[in-house]
């Protein structure tokens, strides 16, 4: 199911994580980091890769809706969390 917050939401989210999480989450995934990175806003397409997300420029940094939620999920194992943010954004700000 695609999970969509502000771009400001998933960069806060990605601050929350621990050092070495994006590395965590590549070896896991068999991901190259640059791809990890690129999910949370990183824009290092030379040697990742763009996966299951979508930008909309917005207020907030603009509205990200991720299609794919693996890395997400991943992000939010790492974190002990079952969801990020605690609420979801409303409809009106989509």
């Amino acid at each position: 199911m695609a999970k969509t917050l502000t771009f400001n939401e998933l960069r806060s989210f990605k601050d929350k994580l621990p050092d070495g999480s994006m590395h965590k989450i590549a070896d896991e995934l068999e991901l190259d980091i640059e791809t990890v990175r690129n999910y949370f806003g990183g824009h290092n397409y030379k040697y990742g890769s763009s996966v299951g997300i979508h930008i909309e420029p917005g207020p907030d940094g603009g509205i990200v809706v991720l299609d794919d939620t693996t890395i997400f999920d991943k992000a939010l194992e790492i974190l002990g969390l079952s969801d990020y943010p605690e609420t979801p954004v409303e409809k009106d700000r989509v």
